[in-house]
């Protein structure tokens, strides 16, 4: 039997994303199908707006191939362009909606690493002992201001140099500046570790090349992360960051929200150079 050419739904600038759309089996999950529609929409509504050249869609092929060769397992250049491009921020401002009365949430970034040792309250983080000194304590709470018992505190920073252990396996200790301490009843953390420091991102790659293009800087302001998990309550993921640093209005990465930004105090008589204080509200799950 002779194919009928008139009905075949032929590739037309015109009809791009109808024609691809189209070719989306009807079993395919409900979801997948949802994201994928509307990221035909949305990608094809780019190229038509600003006239995609030729020559560019090889540069962004060559961009994105590049930028994947450049993950590893201790870096994750993927996620890298999505916190520069304000995506990381979006997703987590869109899975926060509900969080209300909560300590804000952040993004993750690319340093976090997993099995980080498991230490009593009190403990010193900084296994290099460079760069000032700082206590960093508070409580866990709900909203009402109820201590919240074995909340697991994961937490990690830079060191005075301005890079994480994993990306100085040869000079740093394992683990530096990483630790998980777990509340008691009164719901109270505490523990030392070097007070942070600005930071350029990894900016040898792909992504400080389009950071450069762009005009923009690679610098994150100072901060200590936290994951807070609690049976019950909602895993939050956040930072908190230190109160004078020159980058809080220009994070490389849109992470500063002014509820995350925390005093910290120089203590000259002190067991610290430093003290920062800051008092985190978990919502249930």
């Amino acid at each position: 039997m002779a194919i009928d050419l008139t009905k075949i739904d032929y590739f037309t600038e015109e009809g791009s994303v109808d024609t691809v759309n189209s070719r989306t089996s009807a079993d395919t999950d409900a979801r997948m199908a949802e994201v994928w529609s509307a990221l035909v929409k949305h990608l094809h509504a780019f190229a038509k707006e600003v006239d995609l050249k030729q020559g560019e869609w090889e540069a962004g092929i060559d961009f994105l191939t590049r930028t994947g060769q450049m993950c590893d397992e201790n870096r994750q250049e993927f996620i890298l362009l999505s916190d520069v491009a304000g995506l990381s921020m979006l997703t987590d401002a869109i899975n926060n909606r509900e969080l209300v009365g909560a300590t804000e949430s952040t993004v993750l970034g690319p340093f976090h690493v997993a099995g980080a040792p498991e230490l009593p309250m009190g403990s010193n983080i900084s296994l290099d002992g460079k760069g000032d000194s700082c206590l960093f304590d508070g409580r866990v709470v709900d909203r009402d201001g109820n201590p919240i018992e074995g909340a697991r505190l994961d937490v990690w920073c830079d060191n005075a140099d301005g890079y994480y252990d994993v990306q100085q396996p040869d000079i740093q200790p394992k683990w530096n500046n990483r630790g998980i301490f777990t509340t008691g009843a009164d719901g109270k953390y505490s523990f030392k570790g070097a007070k942070p420091v600005s930071y350029p991102i990894p900016y040898d790659g792909p992504v400080g090349q389009l950071l450069k293009k762009l005009g923009r800087h690679p610098n994150r302001p100072a901060h200590m992360h936290y994951i807070l998990s609690a049976p019950g309550y909602k895993t939050l993921c956040t930072h908190t960051f230190v109160d004078d640093d020159v980058y809080l209005k220009s994070d490389a990465v849109f992470g500063v929200k002014a509820s995350l930004v925390a005093h910290f105090e120089k203590t000259p008589d002190g067991e610290t150079d430093w003290h920062s204080p800051f008092d985190f509200v978990m919502v249930p799950a």
